[in-house]
């Protein structure tokens, strides 16, 4: 494994070209001071013109209630549109998560869709047990809600935060999209490798059950879903700083964690990153320690310290929930879990590396 040699990105990181050592995400970051910026804002509004909703709402903004979803909703506003921030209810929903929501409908109507929670916990388990991605059925619903409640209500425009491969890192070419596509969606919304239909007659459920994570993007309606980010530099900090100021709730959610203002909704996305890390050798805070080297907040020698002394630690607990509440959700025992976690961790990664906090085993 081979890490990038400005940031700390591997190579072992999916989609994620090198050049000359350097990933895409620093070389994508490198052209922003390039950008005009006043020119891409002056593009939104003629986005926003040219999609008139004659009802209630201008746009939606898909919705965690996080630091983004506050700054893409108080941008809107500032800018003179109504927004309806509308969310696809996360797996497990944390304490600070409830808290935040409520905070961000003091700002703006919120909706939010809350598919059968029995059928969830299958779905999080067979996700686990078949990709090692607990959080599958959430990446089907944040990709399908939003533009299904557009479609439902005539909206015309739905907005997300930042290209994920603009910031974080993909393929030659992807971090140029300002829209989000059906297309961007089956090939980066988590259906690779695993779709719905693949899951009906799994542990009883029925096509039925399945609808909610179909991708529903049909071509002849008339939405459109682009990215806040194609017209507004992005930056992580200062959106959790305008967050925090309306009154959002921020806490570091795990010890391999750096960023206190980052997936603090659901409880299970501490699972989620630590198999992340045990198949590809790296986890959430090397993520957003990257970013904070690209932005000058941190320097690399620094990053790579801190990263030693947290990475591959077990989410005992996660933004105020216990494994052992997530376990009891999934119908799942400690056993279990371990057997799945070991089924999905890189050992020849790791006996490359050398041993590793992540090999002591789960008891």
């Amino acid at each position: 494994m081979n890490r990038c040699r400005l940031c700390l990105i591997p190579d072992t990181r999916p989609d994620t070209p090198f050049e000359d050592g350097v990933c895409s995400a620093c070389r994508s970051f490198a052209k922003r001071p390039s950008i005009d910026w006043a020119a891409r804002e002056r593009e939104f509004h003629a986005l926003m013109r040219s999609h008139p909703s004659g009802g209630r709402y201008d746009c939606i903004v898909a919705s965690s209630g996080g630091k983004d979803s506050h700054w893409i909703v108080l941008k809107i506003l500032e800018l003179g549109y109504r927004p309806l921030a509308v969310t696809a209810s996360t797996c497990m929903l944390t304490p600070i998560g409830r808290a935040n929501l409520d905070n961000l409908a003091r700002f703006a109507d919120t909706i939010e869709v809350t598919p059968n929670r029995t059928v969830r916990a299958k779905l999080n388990r067979l996700g686990l047990e078949l990709v090692g991605d607990i959080s599958w059925p959430e990446h089907a619903t944040i990709f399908n809600t939003p533009w299904a409640v557009a479609a439902a209500y005539r909206i015309p425009l739905v907005f997300y935060g930042e290209n994920p491969q603009e910031a974080y890192g993909g393929p030659a070419g992807t971090e140029q999209a300002r829209q989000m596509t059906r297309r961007w969606v089956t090939e980066f919304g988590g259906f690779l490798g695993l779709r719905p239909d693949d899951l009906v007659g799994q542990r009883g459920l029925t096509a039925e059950d399945l609808l909610p994570y179909q991708p529903q993007w049909d071509s002849s309606v008339d939405v459109e879903v682009h990215f806040m980010g194609a017209y507004f530099q992005w930056d992580s900090h200062r959106n959790a700083l305008a967050a925090s100021a309306r009154g959002m709730v921020q806490a570091r959610p795990a010890d391999a964690n750096w960023w206190d203002h980052e997936n603090l909704d659901n409880a299970m996305t501490g699972l989620h990153d630590h198999v992340m890390y045990r198949k590809y050798g790296y986890g959430r805070a090397a993520a957003q320690l990257s970013v904070d080297i690209r932005q000058g907040r941190i320097d690399r020698a620094a990053a790579m310290d801190y990263l030693k002394s947290v990475e591959g630690s077990f989410p005992w607990n996660y933004a105020g929930v216990h494994v052992d509440e997530i376990l009891e959700r999934l119908d799942m025992t400690h056993g279990e879990l371990m057997e799945v976690l070991k089924r999905f961790t890189n050992r020849e990664l790791f006996a490359r590396l050398g041993d590793r906090p992540i090999l002591k085993e789960f008891a």
